[in-house]
């Protein structure tokens, strides 16, 4: 059964890398939800149309450090 949505903002977002091990200072997370220079994020943060703050699903967050860590370790073992 999969869950619904979660959207989380920049400080819960942390608390949940936290928990999985990635300590990120405030300034380094709000670094990742802020756009570059060419308009794109570090994270898929968007602005909340009703609170006007920046959200993230905590699932994709989730998803997105756990499929790194899959592709470090494939890497890892091809050059092994």
């Amino acid at each position: 059964m999969k869950l619904p949505p979660c959207y989380i903002g920049l400080e819960q977002a942390r608390q949940v890398l936290a928990e999985m091990g990635v300590e990120l200072s405030p300034r380094q997370m709000k670094r990742a939800a802020d756009r570059d220079a060419h308009g794109h994020r570090k994270l898929p943060f968007f602005v909340d149309p009703i609170e006007g703050t920046l959200k993230i699903e905590k699932g994709t967050l989730v998803e997105i450090y756990n499929r790194l860590q899959v592709q470090a370790m494939r890497d890892f073992n091809n050059n092994a």
